[in-house]
């Protein structure tokens, strides 16, 4: 392992900074400071978190251009990314935990059948599950990894965070970020490394793994959190469909298919890699597309819509599901080329499923696009793919856009938009199949950062259950009664005057409330039919 890293400018390939790899003891040094850090942090209600945590807010927005500067020189974003893609969802996600947080995470009572548990209460809390993983891509480095962590900390977590190697420097903002807030020292840790350091944060333990990434690194974190073993959420990117029917907005759909596709110069985990329009209006469609491509800019000039590639080794993968999609017949809107760092995106249509580029993910400035007869067809199409993470459904028909839209085998989908429902707060996001599991974003997400503790109190003063011993055959019959009047055919009187025999074993429960007992019992039952 490499004693040290530098950070490139995506930009020109500059050095930005060198760092030093967090050794395997650091690591450990890292967990255990952790851990004693979030005994203090743990005992905050989740208001007071939330309060601490809500003046990142002021941080950002007094740090916004120096935030996005650097995500620019670390990712090659273009500034208006860089602030919309980054910074903002962050800024939501805050907004979101101050108004609901509290209630998410509340205690919750539940209710108790008054016979089965007789003056009884039952709730369950949610706790913090101690020091939390977080290992982001390089794609989307702020707010991959900021998310997650603000999600941990509200919940009463500790985290250590592993940035890409390619955004070393975005890790070191967030932890000087983070560091003019009031939190316990030692609540965050910032590990340094590629794979292998990833490796020895997870065989120090951590209590939970929340992951972003491609499959093959799912994949492996995934079988390295089972040895201990250790829960994992994990987001591993998508090959998202965008279905376009002849009665859509098509100017509106034009300019989403290319924003969708070319966003972040196509390094978007939720980019649209499929483009499926509806025959009828197919070369319609095409001719728009082809004519909105020629308006789009690459650079960071004055004016500039797709940046450079973050990771240039990202462009081998491009360069061959190009080349594949060629050799198979599919037409292009122009060879592809990269100037420096900088793509020029294309368009494909002719294509078919046995091409690369309609089956794995690209990560890059290409789209290909594919046409369907009807509903079903496009339907089927959608889903012949090994990864469900996001789609949309573009027609002005709202009623078949959303029927389509609920048969698609994916973890989230818009209707006539395209990527921003990923940044809901107050939705859960994830996915499906190769995309992944576990959810971040919402009520949902928010739980998942914590376990569940489920708690039954008695307040009974009897010495004894008809459920405990000694066990016999006429305890069999009376809990066979018992089963049969709480859940047998019939109504209230007819379950009761069968049972009335068995029903005995009960009657130390009148000793004490009675009248309550059975009022209370009565309304269960009444319920339950």
């Amino acid at each position: 392992m490499a004693e040290q890293l530098q950070s490139i400018s995506a930009l020109d390939g500059r050095i930005l900074n060198t760092y030093p790899v967090t050794t395997d003891a650091e690591i450990h040094q890292q967990m255990a400071a952790a851990r004693l850090a979030v005994k203090t942090w743990a005992a905050y209600t989740v208001a007071e978190r939330v309060k601490i945590l809500s003046k990142l807010q002021v941080v950002i927005l007094a740090n916004v251009d120096n935030i996005t500067d650097t995500l620019v020189n670390v990712t090659g974003k273009v500034k208006t990314e860089a602030l919309l893609g980054e910074i903002y969802p962050v800024l939501e996600l805050l907004r979101y935990y101050q108004k609901h947080a509290s209630s998410i995470l509340a205690p919750c009572q539940v209710s108790t059948s008054p016979l089965a548990f007789p003056n009884a209460s039952a709730q369950y809390e949610r706790r913090p599950y101690g020091v939390v993983a977080i290992i982001s891509p390089w794609n989307f480095p702020l707010q991959l990894t900021l998310n997650p962590l603000i999600t941990a900390l509200v919940c009463g977590n500790a985290a250590v965070i592993k940035v890409s190697e390619l955004s070393i420097p975005v890790g070191e903002l967030i932890v000087d970020l983070l560091r003019q807030l009031q939190l316990p020292a030692g609540l965050i840790q910032h590990t340094i490394g590629e794979a292998a350091a990833g490796q020895a944060l997870i065989d120090c333990r951590p209590d939970l793994v929340f992951a972003t990434g491609g499959v093959a690194a799912g994949r492996a974190i995934m079988a390295r959190a089972a040895q201990h073993p250790i829960p994992v959420i994990l987001e591993l990117g998508g090959k998202d469909a965008m279905l376009v029917f002849a009665d859509a907005n098509l100017a509106r759909a034009c300019k989403a298919a290319l924003y969708g596709a070319f966003s972040n110069s196509g390094q978007v985990c939720v980019s649209v890699e499929r483009l499926y329009v509806q025959q009828s209006c197919f070369d319609e469609f095409l001719n728009m597309l082809l004519d909105g491509l020629a308006n789009l800019t690459v650079g960071h000039g004055e004016h500039g819509d797709l940046g450079a590639l973050t990771s240039l080794e990202q462009f081998a993968v491009i360069q061959d599901h190009y080349q594949d999609a060629l050799d198979k017949g599919a037409k292009v809107s122009g060879p592809l080329q990269l100037n420096g760092r900088y793509l020029q995106p294309v368009i494909l249509w002719d294509v078919t499923h046995d091409m690369r580029i309609m089956r794995e993910e690209t990560f890059g400035a290409l789209l290909p696009v594919m046409l369907f007869d009807d509903e079903q067809q496009a339907i089927d199409f959608a889903n012949n793919s090994d990864y469900g993470l996001n789609a949309s459904v573009w027609s002005q028909d709202i009623t078949k856009a959303e029927r389509v839209a609920r048969q698609l085998q994916v973890g989230n989908w818009a209707v006539n938009d395209v990527i921003k429902n990923i940044g809901h707060p107050g939705l859960p996001f994830g996915g499906v199949k190769n995309s992944g599991f576990g959810r971040y974003h919402g009520a949902e997400g928010l739980r998942s950062f914590t376990y569940t503790v489920a708690g039954l109190t008695s307040r009974s003063q009897l010495n004894d259950e008809p459920n405990w011993f000694p066990y016999s055959d006429l305890r069999y019959q009376q809990m066979r009664g018992f089963v049969d009047f709480m859940f047998g055919s019939g109504n209230l009187w007819q379950r009761i005057q069968r049972n009335l025999t068995e029903l005995q074993a009960f009657r130390g429960y009148a000793s004490t409330n009675f009248r309550q007992h059975w009022r209370n019992f009565l309304i269960f039952l009444t319920n339950k039919r």
